[in-house]
Formats: structure tokens, sequence, C-alpha cells
């Protein structure tokens, strides 16, 4: 039985999810690589947008048609390619994309002649991006820098331009790394890797951690400036809430609104803050993280006189890392206060709301009483009035009737007609009253 990624079972399976495979492959596709020992190396890292990125696919396909190799996927993520003289390996992440040149053979001053020298000028020249980190690499026999039994410390600290080197014994003894973790003149950072038992693929893995720490690095310190920049920010929006929670807890009313309108504005503010914020300042602690679990990865030992790479990098990122934890949390926390002072002068303000509201309640109700009571009044006024124009159209019609020679006496009908009229015209206005009351009940 084949299934449909032509993958054969014995097993009457259910159809696969689309993406089972290139999930499950997924570990195997950015592997180490087998390396030639000795050698050198050299590693890009480069900023991206979203343009750029499909534009470092187009122009990584020019190398690979230049040497005459399968062009990368369009989805491509990463590429390990040989060409004639240089070996290269491309990964692209989410924010950044980099570059690894490798090249076989180390000269006895390892950085005198980089791997990518052997790269096209005018093919590098062109990548897209803004450079981030540059650094050169060697992994030489440890013959080489070795005096007597030990190590040849000042030969070492020369391929450094003489700075104070930091290193350490890594992967078990096998090697030892040293770096001074500066930018030289030519623009790239350095290290050097002793080589004393390194196998073909602990070197690929070991230098690959190499390049990934001191871009992590590099990526998580692209926060601080921010911190630094919105701490002023943060002083502002502090001052500004104190000022206004103290004027809250004065016993005026009058100025809730502006208040809560100068809250309502601060809250914006601090809110756009975040968000702007937010995403670096998690990439940062993200980044972090993983300097970390490279520097673990490392299983570094001391060298006698020397900072360990993890004791060098924490001292000095810590401060920086800490700062940009603190400026997160403390707008986090900035944003609860001022929702809880909204939120409880909402409440007060709310409160005066009701009290005037039932203020007017009231004053409508008594008004209603007012009007109902005048109602009633001109009810009976307009009783009488009634009654008084119906018995004289009454006394009208009696005088008529009398001249007609009819035996009527005017005045005797008018006054017998007065309680007959005032009685129905009560009556009459009854009625309506309750043919209001049950359209209105409807």
């Amino acid at each position: 039985m084949t299934t449909d990624n032509n993958v054969t079972t014995l097993f009457p399976l259910p159809q696969n999810h689309p993406q089972r495979f290139v999930l499950h492959n997924e570990v195997h596709a950015r592997a180490s690589l087998n390396l030639e020992l000795p050698i050198r190396a050299s590693h890009l890292a480069l900023l991206l947008t979203s343009d750029e990125k499909q534009r470092e696919r187009d122009h990584l396909s020019k190398l690979c048609e230049r040497y005459g190799k399968p062009c990368p996927e369009k989805d491509a993520s990463h590429l390990s390619e040989t060409f004639d003289t240089f070996e290269i390996r491309w990964e692209q992440h989410s924010e950044f994309s980099t570059y690894t040149f490798y090249v076989a053979n180390t000269p006895a001053d390892p950085f005198s002649d980089p791997a990518l020298k052997k790269v096209p000028v005018d093919w590098l020249s062109e990548l897209p991006g803004q450079l981030m980190v540059a650094a050169h690499a060697a992994i030489q026999p440890a013959a080489v820098v070795k005096n007597g039994d030990g190590l040849d410390m000042a030969a070492i600290s020369a391929c450094f331009a003489n700075n104070p080197v930091v290193g350490s014994s890594v992967t078990g003894g096998d090697a030892q790394v040293f770096t001074d973790f500066r930018v030289h003149v030519d623009g790239f950072s350095r290290f050097l890797i002793v080589d004393h038992n390194l196998r073909s693929a602990q070197a690929g893995r070991l230098l690959h951690r190499l390049f990934e720490i001191e871009v992590y690095r590099v990526m998580a310190l692209l926060a601080f400036p921010i911190a630094k920049k919105l701490a002023p920010e943060l002083r502002r929006a502090n001052q500004k809430l104190y000022t206004i929670t103290n004027a809250m807890a004065q016993s005026d009313n009058s100025k809730d609104a502006g208040l809560l309108d100068e809250l309502t504005t601060l809250a914006a503010e601090i809110e756009n803050h975040i968000s702007t914020h937010l995403f670096r300042f998690t990439a940062a602690s993200a980044y972090y993280q993983l300097v970390g679990q490279r520097l673990e990865d490392l299983r570094e030992v001391r060298i006698q006189g020397i900072q360990t790479l993890g004791e060098f990098i924490r001292r000095r990122m810590e401060p920086a890392m800490s700062t940009c934890y603190s400026t997160s949390k403390r707008f986090t926390s900035l944003s609860e206060r001022v929702g809880n002072a909204s939120q409880l002068l909402r409440t007060r303000v709310d409160i005066v709301i009701e009290r005037q509201n039932q203020g007017l309640l009231s004053s409508m109700a008594r008004r209603a009483k007012m009007q109902f009571k005048m109602q009633q009044t001109v009810e009976g006024i307009s009783i009488v009035a009634i009654t008084y124009y119906a018995t004289g159209l009454i006394g009208s019609i009696s005088k008529a009737l009398r001249a007609a020679g009819w035996p009527v006496n005017p005045e005797l009908a008018v006054g017998a007609a007065i309680p007959f009229v005032m009685i129905a015209v009560a009556l009459g206005l009854k009625r309506i009253h309750k043919m209001i009351e049950k359209t209105s009940e409807e």
C-alpha cells in the first residue's frame, strides 16, 4: 500500500495531514555541516524587510546560476551549497537572514585571508538588507598556537590586535574558543577555535553556535536604545498619573470630568507605547534566552586566567536586558494603574450623575403632581363653563319655543336643566379619563 507522499505502509492508516512530512523533516532542514578541518568561515547577519526577503531569494539565485547550481525554491528559508572555492550556508529568519561562507585550510595568520574574499565582490555589494553582524572565524590545529606544553597566549592575543581576550574549553575539551567581542578595523568580529580533537560534524555545530551567539546577542540589544529613550516618557507619565490621582483624592467633584479626560489621554499614550514597542521587548527576551541556551550548549570550562564567554556576555548584557525588562514591566504596571484610576473616577462620576438624575426625576415628579392638580382644577372650571354654555343653549331654545306659542318658561327650563347638564358633563369627562388610561396600558 502506498500513501499520498510515496511512503509505503503495511497498515490501513488515515489520510496524512498536508503538513505532516514537512513538519517531520524540519528537524533535518538546518543540520550542521560536516567541515574538513582546518577551516575559515565568515558570517553575515542582515536585517530585512518583507520586500527585501523576496529580493534576497532572487539575489541568491543569481549566485547559484553563476556557478551552475540549483536555485532555491520561492518559499525556501535555507540553503547549503558548495561552489568552486567556497561553501555557503544561508538561513532566513523572521527578522533577519544569515550567510555563512566556509573555505578549507587556514593560514598561519587566520584572519589575514578570510573566507569572504572567495565570494564575488559584485554579488556581495548588492546583498539586500542592513548589516547587523559580521564575523570571521577560524579553526586551527592546536600545534599552531602551542608554546611547549601549553597555548601561546601572546600569539592568540596577536590575532585580536592584542586586545584582552575571553575564552574557554568547549565540547568536552575537544576545542578551545577565543574572542575579544570587538569589531576590528575590517568591520568584523573574530572567533579563533583551537582544535584539539574535533570531529567534522562537531566543528560544524560549534561554529554554528558561536555565530548564533553573536547574532542573537546583538538582536537582543536592539531593545536597549528604545528602553533608554522611553525612560523620560515613563517618568513623565508617572508624574502625570500622580497629579491626577492626587486631585482625585480631593473632595471637589466639579473637576472629575476634566480629570477623566486627562486619564483617558494618558491611557491612550501608554497603550500606544506598549503596542509600538511590545514586539521589540518580547523579541529581546526571546533572543537573550537563545543566547543562554547556546552558551550552555558549548559546555564551557574555564581556562585559568581569562573569563569564559558566558561570564563576559552575562556581565555585559544582564544590565541592559534588565533595563529592557524593567521598562516593559513598568509600562504594563503603569497601564494597569491608569486603568484602576480610570475605573475609580468613572465610578465616582457615575455616582454624581446618578444623584443628579435622581434629583431631576424628583423635580419632574413634583412638576407632574402640580400639573395633575392644576388639571383637576381646570377640569372643575371646565365643567362649570360647559354647563353654563349648555344651559345658555337650552335657554335660547326655550325662548324660541315660547315665541312659537309653546307654553314654556325659559327661566324655569334653564334652572331645571343645570343639575342634569352638570352631571352629564362630569360623567363624560370621567369616561374620557377611563379611555385614556386603557389606551396607556395597551
